[in-house]
C-alpha cells in the first residue's frame, strides 16, 4: 500500500516521507506511538473532564482514525483525538439527561456532521466557505472556548495550589523545551501537577490496584432527547472549520499548495461523522483532527499515512489495559482545573486567530456587531426556552453570529449604509480588503 521511501531509515535534506510512502517498519512504528503520545494529554482531558471513561474514549480515538484513513483512501494523514468543542454541550446534556443523554447528542452531531461530508462530497464545499466566513467561524470558535470559563474556575477552586503548579508546568515547558518535547506542554503539565498532588496527598491509588491488567473497555448506550439538539448542532460547524483548517494544512506541507487536497473535504467530514457516531454510540467521546499530530508531521518530515495506523493500532491496544485507564482516573481536580484554564483559552484565542489570519476587518461595523453580540452571549451563557428545547449559550451564541453576519449584509446590500463615507467607522482598517467583501477560507497572501 505504500512505496518505500529511500533506503527506508533516512530522510534527504528538502525531501518528505509523502502520505502514500512510508520507512522501514521499525522508525514507522516508532513515529506512529509518537503520534499516540502527541494526542495522548488532549485527548485523555475530556474524559477526565466529562467523567466518561478514558479506555472507552482511547478506544474510538483509534477505531475513528482506521475509520478515516479508510474513507480518505490513506490520502490523508489525521489522528482523530477527542473534540473539546463538545466538553460544553456534554456538560449541559449530562445535568439534564445523564451521560446517557449527553452521548446521544453525540450521536446526533456525528450524524449531522456524516450528511454535511455527504453533501459537500456531492456537490462540493463552496457553499460552506459562504455559510461560515472566518468572521463567523472565528467566532464560534472562540465563544466555545470562553463558555467554559466558569467550568475550569470551579475545579480549580477545589484545589488551587495543584492547579496553579499544572499551569506554571505547562507555561515553562512551553519555553524551555523544543520540538516534540516543547509540543506536549499540556501533558508534561499534568504530570507536573500530578506529582504535586500526589505529594499533598489528593491522589488515591486503590483504584489502580483493584484494576486487571487486561480486560475490555467499559461501553454505554446513548439515550435520545430532542431538547439536547440545541447544545450539539453548534459543534458540527466548528469541527467542520477544524476539518477543513486541517485538511488545507497538510496539503500545504505535503502537496503543490493549501487547495490541493480540497476535492477530498467531503471525504474527511464524512470520516469525522461516522467516527463521531461510533464513540457516540459506545461511549466514548466525540473526535476531531488533531493539530498536535501536525506538529509532529511537521518535526519529522514524515507524512506517512502508515503511521496513522500505527498509531489508531496502538491507541486500540491501550484501550484493553485497564490498569492503564484506571492510572489516568486517578488525575486530581485540582490537575484538571489547571489544564482546563490553558486549554479553554486555547480554544477562544483560537477563534481570535482564525480572525488574524485572514485579516477579518473590525473597522467594519457589521463585523465587530457580529463578534460582540455572539460572544457575550456565550461567554455569559444566556438561556433561551423554546416549548421542550432548551438553547444555551453556545447555541444563541453561534445563532447570532450566523444571523447577524448573514442578516446585516443583507440588509446592507440594499441600503449601502455601512459602505457610506458618513458612516461611523469604529478603529482602523485591519484588512486592505475587508472580509466582508470576499468571505473565504483562501490563504489571506494569495486573496
Amino acid at each position: 500500500m505504500w512505496s518505500l521511501h529511500g533506503d527506508g531509515y533516512r530522510i534527504q535534506p528538502g525531501q518528505v516521507v509523502a502520505p502514500g510512502e512510508r520507512l522501514a517498519w521499525p522508525p514507522t512504528i516508532g513515529i506512529g506511538m509518537q503520534h499516540v503520545v502527541a494526542m495522548f494529554g488532549a485527548t485523555f482531558l475530556v474524559p477526565l473532564i466529562t467523567g466518561f471513561p478514558p479506555s472507552t474514549t482511547l478506544l474510538f480515538s483509534g477505531l475513528g482514525t482506521m475509520i478515516f484513513l479508510l474513507v480518505t483512501r490513506n490520502r490523508i494523514p489525521s489522528y482523530l483525538g477527542s473534540s473539546f468543542a463538545f466538553l460544553a454541550p456534554i456538560a449541559a446534556a449530562q445535568g439534564m439527561h445523564g451521560p446517557a443523554g449527553a452521548l446521544g447528542g453525540v450521536v446526533m452531531a456525528g450524524v449531522t456532521l456524516a450528511l454535511v461530508g455527504a453533501l459537500v462530497q456531492a456537490i462540493g464545499h463552496a457553499w460552506i466557505s459562504a455559510l461560515m466566513p472566518p468572521m463567523v467561524t472565528g467566532a464560534i470558535v472562540a465563544l466555545i472556548g470562553l463558555n467554559l470559563a466558569p467550568t475550569a474556575w470551579d475545579s480549580v477552586e477545589k484545589a488551587p495550589v495543584t492547579a496553579l503548579a499544572t499551569i506554571v508546568g505547562i507555561v515553562l515547558c512551553t519555553v524551555l523545551f523544543r520540538g516534540l518535547l516543547g509540543r506536549l506542554s499540556i501533558l508534561v503539565g499534568v504530570l507536573v501537577g500530578y506529582a504535586v498532588a500526589a505529594f499533598r496527598g489528593e491522589v488515591d491509588f486503590a483504584a489502580i490496584g483493584a484494576a486487571d491488567w487486561v480486560g475490555a473497555p467499559a461501553l454505554m448506550a446513548p439515550q435520545f432527547h430532542w431538547n439536547v439538539v440545541g447544545l450539539f448542532l453548534p459543534v458540527v460547524l466548528v469541527l467542520v472549520a477544524e476539518n477543513i483548517g486541517h485538511v488545507k494544512s497538510v496539503a500545504q506541507m505535503t502537496e503543490l499548495s493549501a487547495d490541493a487536497l480540497d476535492p477530498l473535504i467531503g471525504r474527511t467530514l464524512l470520516s469525522d461523522g461516522l467516527a463521531t457516531t461510533l464513540a457516540g454510540l459506545g461511549g466514548g467521546s466525540g473526535t476531531t483532527t488533531y493539530a498536535e499530530n501536525i506538529g509532529v508531521m511537521a518535526a519529522t518530515k514524515v507524512y506517512s499515512t502508515a503511521a496513522y495506523w500505527v498509531a489508531g493500532l496502538t491507541a486500540v491496544v491501550l484501550a484493553f489495559l485497564p490498569k492503564f485507564g484506571a492510572a489516568i482516573q486517578t488525575v486530581p481536580v485540582g490537575v484538571l482545573g489547571g489544564a482546563a484554564t490553558v486549554l479553554y483559552g486555547m480554544i477562544g484565542v483560537l477563534g481570535f486567530r482564525i480572525w488574524v489570519e485572514h485579516r477579518v476587518d473590525f473597522s467594519n461595523p457589521i463585523n465587530l456587531t457580529t463578534g460582540a453580540v455572539s460572544l457575550v452571549i456565550g461567554i455569559a451563557n444566556y438561556k433561551a426556552t423554546v416549548g421542550d428545547f432548551t438553547f444555551e449559550g453556545i447555541a444563541l451564541g453561534t445563532a447570532a453570529a450566523l444571523v447577524l453576519y448573514h442578516g446585516m449584509n443583507a440588509i446592507n446590500s440594499l441600503t449601502g449604509a455601512v459602505s457610506g463615507e458618513d458612516h461611523l467607522q469604529m478603529g482602523g482598517s485591519t484588512n486592505p480588503a475587508p472580509e466582508i467583501s470576499d468571505p473565504s477560507w483562501a490563504d489571506p497572501v494569495d486573496r
